[in-house]
């Protein structure tokens, strides 16, 4: 058995669409997906990449993905990575993938000096709350997320 973990490569976008249309359709929010190829292809391979995603492989078979970016915590003064997306198909849950994708940005923030690893989860998914808090992440429940998108974004960039 098995496990690899790299980074993506150039060509490897439609692997990543693929993880990310499945990580929807788990949240219940494919309505919302608009990624295509093309900007996955361009924001991680293009000449200046602000977004990285690691790939896992089980047996040489593409397994999960983690995709993250560079934070940066202004009461620390310190960078740190936020964790935007991880994943791990069914048929290879159960196998130490998605805690292997976690440790292996661990070790990142580690290696580069990083203060800190972050993420969100949604309040429903009591399986990966429970899988986070058992490698040690506390559920921060005192921060209300917030967003602009779409038409409330564009009046709030065009008002005064």
């Amino acid at each position: 058995m098995s496990l690899e973990i790299r980074p993506a490569r150039p060509g490897e976008a439609p692997l990543v669409l693929k993880f990310i249309g499945k990580l929807a359709e788990y949240e219940r929010l494919s309505h919302e997906m608009a990624a295509s190829e093309a900007a996955l292809d361009a924001a991680l391979f293009g000449p200046n990449p602000r977004v990285f995603c690691d790939l896992a492989f089980w047996e040489g078979e593409p397994a999960g993905f983690a995709l993250w970016f560079y934070s940066f915590s202004t009461f620390l003064g310190e960078h740190g990575i936020y964790l935007e997306d991880l994943f791990v198909d069914v048929e290879h849950r159960g196998r130490g993938l998605g805690k292997a994708l976690i440790i292996h940005l661990a070790r990142r923030c580690v290696t580069e000096g990083l203060k800190r690893l972050d993420w969100q989860v949604l309040d429903w998914n009591a399986p990966s709350i429970a899988f986070y808090q058992s490698i040690g992440a506390v559920v921060r429940s005192e921060w209300v997320s917030n967003r602009l998108s779409g038409d409330a974004l564009v009046r709030l960039a065009e008002s005064g």
